[in-house]
């Protein structure tokens, strides 16, 4: 009886192995979640949120004089570890030393539900930027980093909504790269909803 309930054991242990490659690719045992992917508005750096309201000009008072000024957007991300490989009931498999993630730059990309998306007419141009931070094996590992830049800002279709009074609705896809203190790289996907507008000014 023993034997035949290990051999079932180390036959299906493949199995569980494999399909958890195929859900989570790359060659890293580690396998990083997003637990929160927030934004919040250049005017309002502290009041993060789950959908971020753009506002493409922003009246800052200059010596008690409101001045028209174009301010970038920080988003935030909160990310944590776990293994590909869960061990085993009982025994339970947990990240070590050679586990953490390092994470040294991401990329931004825009688009609409619409189909209207042709970069620098319907949305903004996506970017690349750098970013060092890592993900340690037993807490969760935050970062800031730019999400809507001023030069988006000043570039089609975002600078016409300064005088059009419309909205672009947009959701944007934010991918995270890196690599675990063995070498094996890593990326992550997470996606947060923007909606770019001149809106009303706070404290004015």
């Amino acid at each position: 009886m023993k034997r035949t309930s290990i051999a079932a054991m180390m036959l299906s242990l493949p199995l569980v192995v494999s399909g958890c490659g195929n859900v989570h690719q790359g060659t890293s045992p580690t396998i990083v979640r997003i637990k929160s992917l927030l934004a919040a508005s250049g005017a309002t750096p502290s009041q993060l949120a789950n959908t971020l309201a753009s506002d493409v000009i922003t009246n800052v008072k200059v010596n008690n004089v409101p001045t028209p000024t174009v301010i970038s957007d920080p988003g935030q991300v909160t990310m944590e570890l776990a293994l590909k490989d869960p061990g085993m009931p009982g025994v339970t498999n947990v990240p070590g030393p050679l586990n953490v993630v390092t994470f040294t730059h991401y990329r931004v990309v825009y688009h609409r539900t619409d189909g209207h998306n042709i970069e620098g007419t319907d949305v903004p141009y996506a970017f690349d930027s750098g970013l060092t931070f890592s993900v340690p094996a037993d807490a969760p590992g935050v970062a800031s980093f730019e999400l809507v830049r001023v030069s988006a800002k000043l570039d089609t279709p975002l600078k016409q909504l300064e005088t059009s009074g419309a909205v672009i609705n947009t959701i944007a896809d934010v991918t995270f790269f890196g690599a675990d203190q063995a070498g094996n790289p890593v990326s992550i996907s997470g996606s947060i909803g923007i909606n770019f507008a001149n809106y009303g000014d706070p404290n004015q």
